[in-house]
């Protein structure tokens, strides 16, 4: 009896292990909430598998997987964090991927007067009180604006209006619930399902701000290294780059669909 039972207890285990392994958990930039939840679903009726979605600001994450926060996939809004990561060898060799580059809209409520057709420059409107952004501190889509707004030269007219989000999609719920009058937030953010039908955006140009290039990777650490690559060659997919497409992002070259 007691070997039969534990026979029965490593059995558990091994069946506990194998589930675990089969559950992808993945740490990503808050720009992507929409987008990603679309591809992982579309990924889990595919494969069976699980993914575990955490959105937040990159460098948060990016501090939190120093310290060995349990994540098998980090989807970052830049390149210097994964490269940093996997600098510091904390990545799965060649997991790397430079998956898409986001933009920068500003954003306001449908029943906003504000004239957004000038940009950043609308911001300079007496009637305009607060402006939110992602922080710049650890958000590449808050260092974007700083940049864009920096080069029309209106940042330091502006800046003490300036309610910084902990990441772009709480930047975003500032300006939907009137926390903030008018804000610079992500395309994919603004065609996502929570704003699209709810506000009115004018897309920044994409010359006034450094690119912002996103990487993933595959964290070393992970104990489901084999579903995380399966993820990711999802992810690579034409018809998944079209997911994101959808979403306002660009898509790296190496990316694009087969003609």
């Amino acid at each position: 009896m007691r070997r039969r039972s534990v026979v029965v207890i490593v059995l558990m285990l091994v069946l506990a292990r194998t589930a675990l392994a089969q559950e992808i958990k993945v740490a990503a930039a808050a720009d992507l909430q929409f987008a990603l939840q679309d591809i992982a679903a579309r990924f889990e009726k595919e494969s069976g598998k699980t993914v575990k979605l955490s959105f937040g600001s990159s460098g948060n994450f990016f501090a939190q997987l120093q310290n060995g926060a349990p994540f098998d996939i980090f989807f970052s809004a830049n390149l210097d964090y994964p490269r940093k990561l996997d600098t510091a060898g904390l990545v799965e060799p060649g997991s790397y991927f430079e998956y898409a580059t986001g933009k920068i809209v500003v954003w306001v409520p449908a029943d906003s007067k504000l004239d957004i057709n000038t940009g950043a420059r609308s911001l300079l409107n007496p009637a305009v009180k607060k402006i939110a952004i992602a922080n710049p501190q650890h958000a590449p889509y808050g260092q974007a604006a700083v940049a864009a707004l920096k080069k029309e030269g209106v940042y330091d007219k502006i800046s003490e209006k300036l309610v910084l989000g902990e990441n772009v999609s709480q930047t975003a719920s500032f300006v939907a619930s009137g926390a903030a009058d008018v804000g610079i937030v992500a395309l994919s953010l603004a065609l996502g399902p929570n704003m699209k039908d709810k506000g009115r955006f004018k897309e920044v140009p994409a010359d006034a701000y450094p690119p912002i290039e996103q990487a993933c990777v595959i964290l070393k650490s992970s104990q489901a290294k084999g579903a995380s690559q399966e993820f990711l060659q999802f992810v690579r997919r034409s018809e998944t780059q079209e997911i994101l497409r959808a979403y306002g992002f660009g898509v790296p070259v190496q990316s694009e669909p087969a003609k």
